[in-house]
């Protein structure tokens, strides 16, 4: 379906990955929020089997998303 965050790997994994890096422990501060933020980031973007996972994620999505023809395709993935 269009707009569909079951196809948006922003809405499907990052967000969410990326929440449980930054907030391991409790924020200090904004700095201390920022800073997190972007280790978190660096992190994430020095793992490369991570965009491997969600490109095998994207896959199986989108193959069920066509066998489902557009429509609800949870039970297919």
């Amino acid at each position: 379906p269009s707009g569909s965050p079951d196809l948006n790997p922003l809405d499907y994994f990052l967000w969410g990955h990326l929440k449980s890096l930054v907030y391991t422990i409790p924020i200090e501060n904004e700095n201390d929020l920022r800073n997190r933020i972007v280790a978190s980031c660096e992190a994430i973007r020095n793992t490369p089997v991570i965009f491997e996972r969600v490109r095998q994620s994207l896959r199986r999505r989108l193959d069920g998303c066509i066998m489902a023809q557009g429509g609800h395709f949870q039970q297919f993935i």
